[in-house]
């Protein structure tokens, strides 16, 4: 039985209760606040968060990607929202393995007991667009083999056409979320086409593979557009990691194999290669057994425009050096400010807080360690996100949905574990790489 809606007109009913619930749950807080003068705005973010999230489930595909693509807060979801989109990454139900067997068989042309000496028909783990199931092949190389949902590349237009519609309701009147949504939809055409996604994994391999990161190898003859097949990687994700009662040194290093992954894809730049893993949550990575960090999705692999990347990257010291003139350029290019501040209150308001937010931001590259673990700075900085005075605008260039997922994912995964990293080096890495492009931007 297919447990995946597949067809327009059923995926449209899902969108349609979706958005009921969404205009039904505001509706009501909106009479109860003003005919009792209360009502718990966080509390209907969070219900309103777990019924979409509820319904998105059924969905998988498009719709879960969305959720995941906005579970980092990208400053005009309510925060009980991105919470909840978290789940998106990790808490799918899988679908039924006669299922997987009859896309294995139509995908790679047998059964996977024909193909494989051994496949385990329960999914090891299960996402927003396919899931994963352990194998292994004739000659004995364990794998894992990601099997995509049926039907999901055929459902992204009408999807994004749906949550469109569906987001702006979330989303303030005046949001112009287009841009966003377009960005979204081709990253999500690029993620359901597994070759490429094999492609990515082969190139990364050759870049990162070494006595500190691990990357899997892409099994090219087990795979198609819709079945991934690699090697397997074994080891502990962020979770299972914390729960072994690790030493505070333990912490330190797996936090600094994460950093220096991170800023070694910004040394790339120098050479070219504008190419990130843009999907920084705890679910694409794990420690080995032999202490390397690996790196086992590529699903969402971004190349960043050069302009807009070496502005992003020259928020850093500018906001550290706090030069607010060349913050108010940096901020006009990467269409953080649609006005001058000292014009208007609107964009005075928002630019202040954009200014402190991203000195907070750049802290870590202050001084030549910074611990992630210090309580007041996690404060801070959930503080910042929860109280940004537009909260239901997006600001600034549709590059920034990915940009700000590698980066901001980073943080919260250092954040989580409690690491103290070593800053120096990733310093040194982001000036080489500015003083190389200065002069050809802003």
């Amino acid at each position: 039985m297919n447990d995946f809606p597949s067809s327009k007109f059923d995926r449209g009913k899902i969108f349609a209760k979706t958005g009921l619930k969404v205009g039904t749950n505001y509706a009501k807080h909106y009479l109860k606040s003003i005919t009792s003068g209360n009502g718990d705005k966080n509390a209907l973010h969070r219900q309103t968060a777990e019924e979409v999230f509820g319904e998105f489930t059924k969905l998988r595909g498009t719709a879960l990607k969305i959720a995941q693509s906005f579970s980092i807060d990208q400053g005009f979801l309510p925060e009980e929202f991105a919470e909840v989109m978290t789940k998106a990454q990790y808490s799918v139900p899988p679908i039924n393995r006669s299922l997987v067997r009859s896309i294995i068989k139509k995908e790679l042309g047998s059964y996977p007991e024909q193909l494989f000496q051994s496949f385990d028909s329960k999914a090891m783990a299960a996402a927003s667009i396919g899931q994963v199931h352990r194998a292994t092949l004739k000659d004995g190389t364990e794998v894992a083999v990601k099997v995509q949902y049926p039907g999901v590349r055929e459902t992204i237009s009408s999807d994004i056409a749906l949550a469109k519609t569906l987001l702006k309701r979330i989303a303030s009147d005046s949001a112009t979320i287009e841009e966003y949504i377009d960005e979204v939809k081709q990253t999500l055409i690029m993620e359901t086409d597994y070759i490429h996604e094999g492609e990515s994994m082969e190139r990364f391999h050759e870049r990162f593979e070494s006595e500190t990161v691990a990357t899997p190898r892409w099994i090219k003859e087990y795979s198609t557009e819709r079945i991934l097949t690699m090697t397997y990687l074994e080891g502990k994700h962020l979770n299972e990691f914390l729960e072994s009662d690790p030493t505070p040194e333990e912490k330190n290093r797996y936090g600094q194999l994460m950093w220096d992954f991170f800023h070694n894809q910004i040394k790339g730049v120098a050479d070219g290669i504008l190419e990130f893993h843009a999907d920084t949550h705890p679910g694409n990575f794990l420690l080995t057994p032999d202490g390397k960090l690996g790196v086992i999705d590529y699903g969402c692999v971004k190349t960043f425009p050069e302009d807009f990347f070496f502005n992003y990257l020259k928020l850093l010291p500018t906001h550290l050096n706090r030069d607010e003139e060349e913050i108010k350029k940096l901020y006009k290019e990467l269409g953080v400010l649609s006005d001058d501040p000292e014009n208007s209150k609107k964009e005075k308001r928002f630019y202040d807080f954009a200014l402190n937010y991203g000195f907070t931001f750049a802290l870590p590259y202050l001084e030549n360690s910074f611990d992630f673990g210090d309580k007041e700075y996690r404060s801070i900085m959930k503080e910042y996100t929860k109280n940004a005075p537009i909260t239901n605008e997006p600001r600034g260039s549709k590059y920034f949905i990915y940009s700000t997922r590698v980066h901001l994912g980073l943080y919260h995964f250092l954040m989580k574990l409690g690491a103290k990293i070593e800053t120096k080096k990733s310093r040194e890495i982001v000036e080489s790489v500015l003083g190389q492009f200065e002069g050809k931007y802003v």
